[in-house]
């Protein structure tokens, strides 16, 4: 059995590289950016106004001149109206082109238009205001998305804008879900009393599901010689295996057997931790990897989020921030000599300080207390007694109000 720290450092060597592939930029949304994007033209490409209002000639108001004859109007997209003389000025809308003859523009807050004149009503003007300059944020053939980065809606937007059609992404890895046990039926059945449906599939799917990441299902009955052949044949199609149940020290837990007689490299199987010990990690000649995880639930839900994601991230070339950490709330004790994932809610208090509160469950089966989580607490397994106030590096899966 191994410590933690142990198993990430094991986890993280097997990182992969899954190649590229390029895809229309609109349905690039959650997926990680391998190329940059460079500045087609100028941006702005103009200098473009940013309020509504007249555009002036600076020099005209800084002589005395507060009242300007308005020679046109100028929308968006609209090609420059110039002014001929000092005393004119355009009637101007936000996102137009600056015409070259003026310099300013005032707001119509500052001004009062009457047949077909222009009052400023106001001493506070600046040269230069209301305008974004052309190539102020960034000039042609600059960089403006990095590769290496999540695709996010604000870099869509940055596609967009320098015509970006399509976009090379990093590929995903080709993933399988496999859940296993005779006593699991599927969602649309009526358990027997002593039966219960699959969960824990579906939940892993979502999860991947959250992170851009489609997976395909399977399920293995209680059946050493069905999951030698059905496990074979997934290591022969997916990159990534993920199991979940069969793992433990059941009589009828065939998972691990059925790993070691496919000659799948085991490179660690239990780790002392709670919930999760009996977690076991994976290699196969081909490069496939396989994370066996424990069938608990939450066990499941956990080590997903602290070790599959985590590898995921780096496999894609994205830095995961394993460097959240949260207040404790209150005390709490835990006498297991393993490293503890607690669940918590978290909130942000008055003096803007991430706290964690315990959220009492009823072991790693009890999938129900998930919901009233925001995150996994990493206590660490040298301490018995954890006192309000301290600070521990938390795993968030939830989105958390504040």
């Amino acid at each position: 059995m191994i410590r933690v720290e142990e198993a990430e450092k094991i986890i993280q060597s097997q990182v992969k590289n899954f190649g590229t592939e390029t895809i229309l930029f609109e349905s690039a949304l959650g997926r990680v950016l391998a190329e940059d994007l460079i500045a087609d033209r100028d941006l702005p490409p103009f200098n473009r106004v940013t309020v509504d209002g007249i555009a002036i000639n600076y020099n005209s108001f800084e002589k005395g001149n507060r009242l300007f004859r308005i020679k046109a109007i100028q929308a968006a997209g609209d090609a420059p109206e110039e002014i001929n003389n000092p005393d004119e000025c355009i009637e101007i809308m936000t996102g137009a082109a600056l015409p070259a003859t003026t310099d300013t523009v005032i707001r119509y807050e500052d001004v009062e238009i009457k047949n077909g004149m222009a009052t400023v009503i106001t001493a506070s003007i600046s040269k230069g205001q209301g305008i974004h300059y052309k190539g102020k944020d960034k000039n042609k053939n600059e960089v403006v998305a990095a590769a290496n980065q999540l695709i996010t809606p604000a870099l869509i937007s940055i596609a967009a804008s320098v015509g970006k059609t399509k976009l090379t992404v990093k590929k995903n890895p080709r993933v399988v879900i496999i859940s296993s046990g005779d006593e699991l039926v599927e969602v649309d059945t009526m358990p027997s009393p002593f039966q219960i449906r699959r969960s824990n599939n579906y939940t892993l799917r979502s999860i991947l599901q959250q992170n851009s990441l489609d997976a395909e299902m399977k399920h293995l009955p209680d059946d050493l010689e069905i999951s030698i052949q059905k496990i074979k044949e997934c290591l022969a199609q997916y990159d990534v295996i993920i199991l979940t149940g069969g793992i433990s020290m059941g009589k009828y837990d065939y998972i691990a057997q059925a790993l070691q007689d496919l000659s799948v490299k085991k490179l660690f199987h239990k780790v002392q931790q709670r919930p999760g010990k009996p977690f076991w990690f994976g290699t196969f000649k081909n490069g496939t990897v396989v994370f066996a995880l424990p069938g608990n639930p939450v066990s499941a839900f956990m080590c997903l989020y602290r070790y599959f994601l985590p590898w995921l991230k780096a496999s894609l070339g994205l830095h995961y921030n394993s460097s959240l950490y949260a207040v404790l709330k209150q005390d709490f004790s835990f006498t297991a000599r393993l490293q503890y994932f607690l669940q918590v809610q978290l909130n942000i208090d008055e003096h803007g300080k991430l706290m964690a509160t315990p959220v009492e469950g009823h072991g790693s089966g009890d999938f129900t207390s998930l919901l009233s989580a925001d995150a996994f607490m990493e206590l660490p397994m040298e301490q018995n007694n954890f006192t309000k106030g301290e600070i521990f590096k938390i795993w968030a899966f939830n989105n958390f109000a504040t």
